[in-house]
């Protein structure tokens, strides 16, 4: 006689849907988002909601502020042919410390990217060292440095290649010399770590290939930091347009942008509606250059796919 016995096997729990976990994973991660955004708003969301209203009264004399809601201010400030040349002078400065910046803290990058040396951490720190220092304080150096007394004019006089001082401070120059100092270890950092895909396989690789040092440059050190380059280009403008104690200080009160235009309606004219519409319209052309910068990290990623 033979006993037949039945051994029941228990299935696998069922593994839930992978959309279903996806689903769950998505929305922990955006529950995580929720402290940083409320401080977000708390801090930066609230002030500029203030703000905006206040560039819709309307500034009276003495100070007073007419609570409503118009756009007196703006009108007011697109009807003056010299706030336009603000917008103009602004952006033109901002692009001239950006290029200064990228052509001297380029190559600086690229050998702190590229060197072996035993030294490169202490190269590194000295690069970066003048982030560590306040910019109001490199701003006075820099008005020492350029004035007519200052070390360069002394040089150039005691060896006789001028007869007088040149105007290398209180004006245009002097704050974008000043300002391309002050910047540049903002593109030596934004570049040197947005090009980690630059290794000695790529350029081997173009060397193999027949590659010389021009043409490697251009077609392979360029494309392959161009991701760092254009960051480092959009920190450098943003902060040179929104800067103000550079150019006051070394600009001496002859250098008129749209930061010190701010400054000048809030505290001296004490026209904060005015004032309030001058940073809205700052805030404008941030908004534009973020969105071409978009634009072409989006394309590049595009050519590269």
């Amino acid at each position: 006689m033979s006993t037949n016995l039945a051994f029941k096997q228990e299935a696998p729990p069922e593994a839930p849907p992978v959309g279903a976990k996806k689903q769950r994973r998505d929305w922990t991660s955006q529950v995580k988002l929720v402290p940083g955004l409320v401080l977000l708003g708390i801090v930066f969301g609230i002030p500029l909601a203030w703000l905006l209203r206040m560039s819709f009264n309307t500034g009276l004399a003495g100070g007073a502020i007419q609570e409503g809601l118009s756009f007196d201010s703006y009108a007011t400030f697109f009807e003056s042919a010299f706030n336009l040349e603000l917008i103009g002078r602004t952006l033109l400065l901002g692009l001239a410390v950006t290029a200064g910046a990228f052509l001297l803290g380029y190559p600086l990058a690229l050998f702190l990217l590229r060197t072996q040396s035993k030294w490169k951490s202490i190269l590194l720190v000295l690069a970066l060292a003048p982030l560590l220092t306040s910019a109001v304080v490199r701003t006075f150096g820099w008005m020492v440095i350029l004035g007519d007394r200052g070390i360069i004019n002394q040089a150039l006089l005691s060896i006789g290649l001028i007869s007088e001082p040149l105007k290398l401070a209180n004006n245009e120059l002097g704050v974008t010399i000043s300002l391309i100092e002050i910047l540049m270890p903002y593109m030596i950092l934004t570049v040197a770590t947005g090009s980690s895909r630059l290794n000695d396989a790529v350029l081997e690789a173009s060397a193999t290939l027949g590659g010389n040092g021009l043409r490697t440059f251009f077609r392979v050190v360029i494309p392959l930091t161009l991701p760092g380059i254009l960051t480092g280009c959009l920190l450098v403008f943003v902060l040179t347009i929104s800067s103000f104690v550079t150019p006051a200080l070394v600009g001496g009160g002859r250098v008129f942008l749209l930061a010190t235009e701010i400054y000048d309606q809030a505290v001296q004219s004490l026209n904060w509606p005015l004032a309030s519409a001058i940073s809205f319209i700052l805030i404008a052309l941030f908004a534009g250059v973020l969105v071409g910068y978009q634009r072409l990290m989006a394309r590049l990623d595009w050519n590269r796919n």
